[in-house]
């Protein structure tokens, strides 16, 4: 019977160099930092905390002990692939070179190594594992599409196996490279939900931008809210007044906002035509001061 294993799983008595992509047959070499630029469009990112000092503590003691791997990117310069953070803890470490493997890989192979090298790394986050994902995604479908494979079997699910993930998981990690970056770092920080996000993602981004403004006024969005604005977006387009309006009337233990509308055709059957708008409003707003004491101010 086979065997199911779970995520990561499979990376069990990897060494460092299979980890990293390395071949043990390759040899490494020093190269100067400076000849070195990270990968375009790298997803992950390179962060000043805690574990990064440690990294630059054990560099000045023990050296970098896991060459970076590279490809050349013409004019002696190289393009990193995998150990942008070994490369940014050596600057900090004070030193001028590193140890690297320096392989020919073509664009689609460089993204490819490049996720795989980073994706089991601990404590991503969901915006780093969604664009890692997409660009794999993407590499993968151009590489069945340029060598004659079928490209329908470059799916998510192949994606998820070789990283641990389901399909679906995949899917939706991708989902939210549809959101705009003030949203996403929302669910980076955990202020909005993994599972709201892709939610969200579904929503044109100009409607994204006015949620934004909302969650920032208001501190929260829920995901009831969220569903109705989805269904009544299905019946065509609103402005940013009428999508306010539908979040506060699903709002639990909120009561539905009241719109009363009085047209001039309206007011003009109790009023002279001498009175301005502004005179009109304040003899309504007496009249209903008025009422409201009738009525035991309720």
């Amino acid at each position: 019977m086979k065997e199911n294993k779970r995520p990561g799983q499979q990376l069990k008595g990897l060494s460092v160099q299979e980890l990293l992509g390395v071949s043990g047959e390759e040899s490494a070499m020093e190269i100067e930092l400076r000849l070195i630029h990270p990968f375009k469009n790298h997803p992950f990112k390179v962060v000043d905390d805690e574990k990064m000092q440690d990294l630059v503590e054990s560099i000045r003691v023990n050296g970098v002990l896991s060459p970076v791997l590279l490809r050349e990117a013409g004019h002696g310069q190289y393009e990193m692939i995998s150990g942008h953070r070994r490369m940014h803890a050596a600057e900090l470490a004070g030193l001028d070179s590193i140890p690297a493997i320096i392989r020919d890989l073509n664009d689609d192979e460089a993204t490819i190594v490049m996720v795989d090298a980073n994706i089991q790394r601990e404590e991503l986050l969901p915006s780093e594992k969604a664009f890692a994902f997409k660009m794999k995604m993407d590499a993968m479908r151009h590489q069945g599409a340029t060598s004659g494979h079928d490209v329908q079997k470059l799916t998510q699910q192949i994606v998820g196996e070789e990283s641990g993930f389901s399909g679906r998981q995949i899917t939706r990690y991708i989902r939210l490279t549809e959101l705009i970056p003030e949203l996403l770092e929302m669910v980076d920080s955990k202020r909005i939900s993994f599972v709201l996000g892709v939610d969200i993602s579904y929503i044109d981004k100009e409607i994204q931008k006015w949620l934004y403004e909302y969650i920032h006024d208001n501190g929260v969005i829920k995901p009831e809210q969220v569903a109705a604005l989805r269904k009544r977006l299905e019946s065509g387009s609103i402005n940013q007044s009428q999508m306010v309006m539908i979040l506060n009337d699903n709002l639990k233990g909120r009561l539905p906002s009241r719109k009363v509308a009085l047209s001039e055709k309206k007011l003009n059957k109790y009023f002279p035509a001498s009175y301005s708008s502004e005179d009109m409003e304040g003899v309504i707003i007496a009249l209903l001061e008025e009422w409201k004491k009738a009525h035991g101010g309720e």
